[in-house]
């Protein structure tokens, strides 16, 4: 079954990713440009977690699950620069200090070395079947958040709150915050697909944010 709802969602980002690109176009949607590898990203994960058991156990299909980590060390910290650029696209003035800038752009690159040096480059994973679906995972996962992921989460949630004060936009909140909650939580659903159902609502609500801010 999680076959199919990763399939399901593969698709959807992929009609995402495109309406990302078209969403470019805009001068007033450039926040979108950060947004466009994280889609991309999710796309590649979910679309590796459907075909999975398809290409079976081996080094093609390690190698496939290898490159899925360093792309989500190197992509998921792009949305710190996503979260200031909405900001200053609602016209908050501070947020074009050089060192309002300077502290967005340092703190996506630490967050990237500090995952490449506390996960990928000491990456050790195993093939893993469940609930239908084939892929590789760490042999020692993490019973807790990553570090990255909890600090990507309070940036956005941060950004979200002054977004719903400025422009009176909540679902910029609203899916920062069900994607801690799914993160958080141990639902209790015989599926791994959970987890990235949130991914998808976020993605949903942040590519939202910027057409809404297209508009205004």
């Amino acid at each position: 079954m999680d076959t199919i709802f990763f399939a399901i969602f593969s698709i959807v980002y992929f009609i995402l990713l495109l309406l990302a690109i078209r969403l470019l176009r805009s001068p007033y949607a450039r926040s979108t440009i950060y947004l466009l590898p994280v889609i991309a990203g999710l796309f590649y994960d979910n679309t590796l977690l459907t075909i999975g058991g398809f290409i079976g156990e081996g080094d093609f299909l390690e190698k496939l699950n290898i490159a899925k980590y360093w792309i989500h060390a190197f992509f998921t910290p792009f949305l710190v620069l996503f979260a200031w650029k909405t900001l200053e696209q609602a016209n908050m003035k501070w947020t074009r200090m050089i060192s309002v800038q300077i502290s967005a752009i340092g703190l996506t690159v630490l967050l990237i070395l500090f995952e490449l040096f506390t996960e990928v480059f000491s990456l050790n994973i195993e093939a893993k079947w469940e609930f239908g679906v084939l892929s590789y995972k760490s042999m020692e996962p993490s019973s807790s958040p990553p570090f990255m992921i909890l600090i990507v989460s309070l940036v956005l949630i941060a950004a979200s709150i002054f977004i719903w004060i400025k422009q009176k936009w909540v679902w910029f909140f609203i899916g920062s915050l069900l994607m801690i909650i799914g993160s958080v939580i141990q639902w209790p659903v015989k599926s791994a697909a959970i987890t990235n159902l949130f991914e998808l609502i976020l993605i949903i609500s942040l590519l939202g944010t910027a057409y809404f801010q297209k508009k205004t």
